[in-house]
């Protein structure tokens, strides 16, 4: 990511990639449709009050891209956000090399040659994705299942990271369409991922949403193994369910604290349009890290940096 675009902040401008945007694609819509019988893409444009995407991946990027330099940020992350529209990421970054990062949910249990090759002879879309997106308490396995192994290994043999979601779970899109969200929450604390951690120290590990209400147990797994990272995205609601009053000043401290600087990777959770970037997100984590007296050098890091290092191009 060679271009610098500077998004201004509390330390002056600096390089901003976002580590978490949902991609939603042409495809992945029509993937949620398929979920649900008679539902029809006509009925998915009705119920969401939102812009809806070019048939094209390539156009949407696009459309990510400008909307990116509307804000000064220079790049993202952008998450397939179903188990098998990674090609729609790729797309993307095809399209964007320099601003953006294919991330692609997948699903352990159909980790094969079939799952990411729809059409003979089309090469291996695993090739290009730079993480893999597990929602364990989605599709329902134990980070202690075997299932789990080939996809780190796909990722040491490659210099990619694995990205685990951990804690509560949501997924408005799901409800707006009244598709079924059969979640199973044995399966979300970040404890499970230690003993994969162990067995993979080479693997960064992402946990979102400072582990999304699990946040004790994402730092006990981040100061246990230094290859686990922690993700600052979304509004990070889960705070309301602590015993004890807590806010993103406090949640920083800890997290600093016990996790360091070079280990935060800033992210917004950002997905649909017209709201596109999500800015208020930024403008809220800059502020408190600004007033919690993070240096210029550290907020570099979090803010773009730290997930530059750990997906090197």
């Amino acid at each position: 990511m060679s271009e610098v675009i500077a998004r201004k902040s509390p330390w002056g401008p600096m390089l901003v990639v976002d580590a978490h945007v949902h991609f939603f694609s042409h495809h992945f819509f029509e993937i949620l449709a398929s979920q649900k019988p008679g539902l029809t893409l006509d009925d998915v444009r009705q119920k969401l009050d939102w812009q809806f995407p070019p048939e094209q991946s390539s156009e949407l990027a696009s459309v990510w891209a400008r909307d990116l330099d509307r804000h000064g940020v220079h790049g993202a992350a952008l998450i397939a956000s179903a188990p098998g529209d990674q090609d729609s990421v790729l797309a993307a970054a095809q399209a964007y090399p320099e601003r953006f990062l294919p991330f692609a949910m997948v699903n352990p249990k159909a980790w094969n040659q079939e799952a990411w090759n729809q059409e003979a002879g089309k090469p291996d879309a695993r090739e290009g994705i730079r993480v893999a997106c597990l929602f364990p308490a989605m599709h329902g396995y134990s980070m202690h299942d075997e299932i789990v192994r080939p996809v780190f290994d796909w990722a040491a043999q490659g210099k990619r990271a694995v990205f685990v979601h951990c804690g509560s779970l949501s997924v408005g899109v799901r409800g707006k369409l009244g598709l079924p969200s059969a979640f199973d929450l044995r399966y979300s604390n970040p404890v499970d991922v230690h003993e994969i951690a162990l067995s993979y120290p080479q693997v960064p590990i992402v946990i979102p949403h400072f582990g999304a209400g699990y946040f004790r147990e994402a730092l006990m797994l981040a100061d246990l193994c230094p290859n686990v990272y922690l993700d600052t995205s979304s509004s990070n609601r889960w705070m309301r369910f602590h015993g004890t009053h807590l806010d993103l000043h406090q949640v920083f401290r800890r997290a600093l604290d016990v996790v360091g600087a070079k280990r935060l990777l800033f992210g917004t959770d950002s997905s649909y349009f017209p709201r596109g970037w999500n800015y208020p997100i930024f403008d809220e984590q800059a502020t408190a890290l600004y007033e919690l007296g993070l240096s210029a050098a550290d907020a570099q890091g979090i803010f773009g940096e730290n997930l530059l290092r750990i997906l090197p191009r």
